[in-house]
């Protein structure tokens, strides 16, 4: 027994007390404490949330219907209770690819969802509660559809899609909200469609701060699972293009687009023309080129990474430019696909696994000329062998790549590519490719999406010197972007090409007229 004894005298009697002093009591908290999800919350954040609950069974369990859970992911602050913010739910204001809009604004959307004004607005059934949760009731005119939200349901009214970031497919062109997308990196902070996500604990803080005792991010759009890659079309620092680089400065040509660049993580360059340290820049008549070495700092500007060698070009100054240039970018660690130091160095696919994506990069020249070729002992770039370069397609489709497969097909000065361009693309994206590029194209050419394919057939020239039409000054650049293995978004910078070499984003009145022809050209369901 615990405490002291002592006499005392009360009524001559003589009595023995025994006088207890218990211990402090300490409570032991009662695990293990229920964790569930609030109505509505979407399946993939609560699956993070019952992953994190599974690994310490001791101290956690799931509550299916979370309202009687000791701690609850939450898309709205409960005043009373204590609460961590965790990550946030993403979504994407989308149209058709093919449509011309380009952005719109977080009061217009809200708007539209409450039915005073605006178009439809498109949803997806289980996204519903969330939005609701958010913004209140949809009026009618928002339409929530059960299954797969396609294109082809919003084309048909004129609509906008919200669909969660990581539920897009290039066949969708996001917006900008309030002038912020959620393809650029990082997320801007005040991107209105990102909903903040909060674990809560109403009577169970210790619980909380157990449970996240590691870090813990919910998220749809985690940044770490992002891959951007830049694709370019003609690159050839020479003649005239040379002569500006010389006049104003090697890296005067990316002046006005250089900060297109400054997020990607690869950047892909197709340079059809070999470095050589001692070359001159030479006038408007020659076609036998040479860059000298001091322009790759052009190169550099952009962040370039990768480069294509399936340029016809090559070996204009001699086959050991080839080399000489190889051994250039391998300085720099830069990659290369499409040509390199032999045919098997040429025809090898560049594999990339990055942030998860698993990216593969095939490139070939189906029109010579024949000394341009590489050989089994001399360095040049690939000739194309369809049947090979289809094997190759499927098998890296089979392991799980996303394949970006170019071209440097026959030049035809036209926005429409011929019917063998359409036949020798379509048949590659059949075999398993991503995208499909045309790097030839001197003048930017048309595009489509044949099945899960995107087909590009020419993006026209980057760096290069000719002026001598609209049509051989409008420019693409590709911004795909990658996202948990596979290919989510796209998206088109457009440019004009000034003073022979420096290419200059299009005003938005040339950008419209622009896509809106390119658009109107696709041979899609043809």
């Amino acid at each position: 027994m615990k405490g002291f004894v002592r006499l005392v005298a009360a009524a001559g009697f003589l009595l023995l007390v025994a006088a207890c002093v218990p211990a402090s009591p300490q409570p032991t908290p009662a695990f293990p404490v229920a964790v569930g999800c609030a109505d509505g919350l979407p399946a993939g954040a609560c699956a993070v949330l019952q992953q994190r609950v599974a690994a310490d069974p001791a101290h956690f369990r799931w509550m299916e219907g979370a309202g009687q859970a000791d701690l609850q992911l939450r898309a709205t602050i409960v005043p009373t209770a204590t609460v961590q913010p965790v990550g946030s739910w993403v979504y994407a204001a989308a149209v058709p690819f093919f449509a011309l809009e380009e952005e719109t604004t977080a009061e217009g959307l809200r708007s539209a969802w409450a039915g005073e004004g605006g178009g439809p607005l498109f949803v997806r059934a289980e996204d519903r509660p969330l939005l609701t949760a958010l913004w209140g009731e949809p009026s009618p005119q928002v339409e929530v559809i059960t299954g797969t939200l396609t294109p082809e349901q919003v084309e048909a009214e004129g609509g906008v899609a919200l669909l969660p970031f990581d539920r897009l497919t290039p066949q969708w062109k996001v917006l900008a909200v309030d002038g912020a997308s959620p393809l650029r990196r990082p997320l801007a902070a005040d991107y209105p469609l990102a909903f903040p996500l909060y674990l809560v604990a109403q009577a169970r803080p210790d619980a909380l701060e157990l449970l996240l005792a590691e870090p813990l991010t919910i998220t749809n759009r985690d940044e770490t699972k992002m891959t951007v890659v830049m694709m370019t079309g003609v690159t050839a620092m020479t003649r005239a293009t040379a002569q500006l680089m010389e006049t104003k400065g090697i890296t005067y040509p990316a002046t006005s687009i250089a900060p297109w660049f400054e997020d990607a993580d690869f950047v892909h360059i197709s340079n059809e023309v070999s470095f050589r340290p001692d070359c001159v820049a030479e006038g408007h008549g020659t076609m036998s080129f040479c860059s000298n070495d001091r322009y790759i700092a052009l190169l550099e500007a952009v962040h370039t990474n990768i480069v294509e060698l399936t340029g016809n070009h090559l070996a204009d100054k001699g086959t050991q430019w080839i080399t000489h240039s190889l051994e250039m970018y391998a300085e720099r660690g830069w990659q290369w696909f499409g040509g390199g130091y032999n045919l098997a160095d040429a025809t090898r696919p560049l594999t990339i696994t990055h942030h998860g994506n698993r990216i593969a990069f095939l490139g070939c020249n189906p029109i010579g000329p024949a000394y341009d070729w590489a050989t089994e002992t001399s360095p040049g770039s690939a000739p194309c062998d369809y049947d090979r370069l289809r094997a190759q397609i499927a098998a890296l489709h089979d392991e799980g790549y996303q394949v970006i497969v170019t071209q440097q097909y026959l030049e035809t000065y036209e926005y429409v590519p011929t019917p063998q361009q359409i036949h020798d693309f379509r048949s590659l994206a059949s075999a398993g490719a991503t995208v499909v590029q045309g790097s030839q194209a001197h003048q930017a050419q048309t595009l489509e999406f044949y099945g899960d394919s995107f087909i590009h057939y020419g993006l026209g020239n980057f760096f290069f010197d000719q002026m001598w039409s609209l049509g051989t000054r409008q420019e693409f650049v590709n911004r795909l972007v990658f996202y948990g293995g596979r290919l989510v978004s796209l998206h088109q910078h457009t440019a004009l090409l000034e003073e022979y070499g420096r290419p200059r984003p299009m005003t938005a009145e040339e950008r419209r007229d622009f896509l809106r022809m390119i658009y109107d050209l696709s041979p899609r369901g043809q």
